[in-house]
């Protein structure tokens, strides 16, 4: 009974969040500094996942395949490859690395 007591409460919780987002006056969210902000938020919070999810096994910092997967595609990135061609090499390093290393 305690998970569904979570999911009800989260569920609230995100439905209040929403609210409040859309109770915002629009005079405050065509303020030049919210604008900038808004645009780079998406970059950074991706950017944190990426080197959580990377970086980290549960509690530990790690340096593996997917270091080097990462590596790949920053490097696909630069040479202005299209993301499908940056996701495959970071996927074809990681999987290359894993098999050489294991």
């Amino acid at each position: 009974m305690n998970t569904w007591i979570a999911i009800a409460v989260t569920a609230v919780g995100c439905y209040l969040v929403k609210l409040l987002g859309l109770s915002v006056p629009a005079g405050a969210l065509e303020r030049p500094l919210v604008k900038r902000l808004s645009a780079l938020l998406p970059v950074a919070l991706l950017a944190a996942l990426i080197a959580q999810q990377t970086f980290s096994t549960e509690h530990t910092l790690v340096i593996d395949a997917r270091a080097a997967g990462l590596g790949a595609a920053a490097l696909a990135l630069v040479l202005r490859a299209p993301f499908l061609l940056v996701v495959a090499v970071a996927v074809a390093v990681t999987a290359l690395v894993r098999a050489v290393a294991g």
